[in-house]
């Protein structure tokens, strides 16, 4: 069966439309999410609390390349993530003009209680997919990400 360029072209669109709502749910989730580590808290916030979590200890830099986001900003997140108990900042001892960011106790229970209620709806949402399904997507969701062309072992 041939592929012609209409076909890609309207799969790519609907897949397109299909990312925006995902996103529209993702960015309430986040905002929900932000809200449930500390009233007020900027969703942006949240996101840098997440990423120290996941593939800290970080350093700023680091952590800004990560976020594609702005060192300034993300040094007023990190300051009000401190003063929450949330995070800590110790010397880097490869770089003793850098310091190294890492979550607490407190940081990693307040994110794992604000991403329960999404954990549970998404396995909810997942309950009738096949474990070989839902791995499937990751890899393709993970290939897509950074550019590759997904593993044809399926």
């Amino acid at each position: 069966m041939s592929e012609s360029n209409d076909d890609r072209r309207e799969a790519v669109q609907a897949l397109e439309s299909s990312f925006s709502e995902l996103m529209t749910v993702f960015r309430r989730f986040v905002s929900e999410a932000a809200e449930r580590v500390s009233p007020g808290m900027l969703p942006a916030t949240f996101k840098a609390l997440s990423v120290v979590s996941r593939f800290g200890p970080l350093t700023l830099s680091a952590l800004a390349e990560r976020l594609s986001a702005d060192k300034g900003f993300l040094s007023r997140s990190i300051s009000e993530l401190e003063e929450l108990g949330l995070v800590t900042r110790t010397p880097d001892p490869n770089d003793r003009r850098s310091r190294l960011i890492a979550v607490t106790e407190v940081g990693h229970t307040r994110l794992a209680d604000a991403r329960a209620p999404h954990e549970s709806r998404l396995f909810e949402a997942m309950a009738d997919w096949s474990v070989a399904d839902i791995r499937h997507l990751s890899t393709l969701l993970h290939a897509l990400a950074v550019g590759e062309s997904p593993a044809q072992d399926r």
